[in-house]
C-alpha cells in the first residue's frame, strides 16, 4: 500500500513496505473494536509522513464519518487542538502520550465535551497521564502499541482505574503477540 521512513526502536532512518493486507486489516479491526458511525468527527493532524496519518485518513473516510483536518503544524499547539475539538465537535482523536500530557495542561481542554474516545499510540503511556486525562475528560481512553512493519499497531488495550500501569495490551486481528527475554 505505502512505504513509509521510520527509525523504529533502531534509531535509524529505514524505509518500511506496509501491504494493502496489513492497513485493510487494521482499518477493519478499528471498526469492529471502536464503532464509528456516521455522525462521529475525527481528528487528522498527524503529519502524513507518520504512519498514524494512515488510520486517521482513512478510517472515517470508509465509515463514512467526517474527518476534520488540523492546520499544518496544528498537532504541535494544544491551545489550537482545544479549540478546534471543541468548535468542529471532535469525536475521536489521537495523541503520542507525551503530547497528551502537554494537551491535558492546556486549561481549555475542559472545553472537549465532544470527544468520545482517545487513542493513544507511538509512546508508553504513563499511568499518571491515564489517570490525569480520566480526571478531566472522562471518555474512554484506548493504549494502542506496534511497530509501523506492522500497519501501525497490534496491540490494544482500554485504559481503566485497576490496573496500576498501563500494559500494551492484547493483539489485534491477525497478528499474534511473541514476549521475550533478552536470549529470545
Amino acid at each position: 500500500a505505502y512505504v513509509i521512513y521510520t527509525s523504529g526502536s533502531t534509531g535509524r532512518p529505514k524505509g518500511v513496505i506496509v501491504s494493502e493486507a496489513a492497513i485493510v486489516n487494521r482499518l477493519e479491526w478499528m471498526q469492529s473494536a471502536y464503532r464509528l458511525q456516521p455522525h462521529d468527527r475525527v481528528l487528522q493532524k498527524t503529519p502524513a509522513g507518520f504512519d498514524v496519518s494512515v488510520w486517521e485518513f482513512f478510517w472515517p473516510l470508509i465509515e463514512g464519518a467526517t474527518l476534520i483536518v488540523a492546520r499544518p503544524n496544528g498537532h504541535k499547539d494544544p491551545a489550537y487542538l482545544a479549540h478546534l475539538i471543541d468548535t468542529a465537535q471532535v469525536t475521536t482523536a489521537h495523541f503520542v502520550p507525551s503530547m497528551l500530557q502537554t494537551f491535558l495542561q492546556e486549561p481549555s481542554v475542559s472545553s472537549c465535551t465532544s470527544l468520545s474516545r482517545v487513542i493513544c499510540s507511538g509512546e508508553a503511556l504513563m499511568k499518571e497521564v491515564e489517570v490525569e486525562f480520566g480526571r478531566i475528560l472522562g471518555v474512554p481512553l484506548h493504549n494502542l502499541y506496534g511497530p509501523t512493519e506492522a500497519a501501525v499497531d497490534v496491540t490494544f488495550w482500554e485504559c481503566d482505574a485497576q490496573t496500576t500501569s498501563v500494559p500494551i495490551g492484547r493483539p489485534i486481528w491477525n497478528t499474534q503477540l511473541y514476549v521475550l527475554d533478552a536470549q529470545l
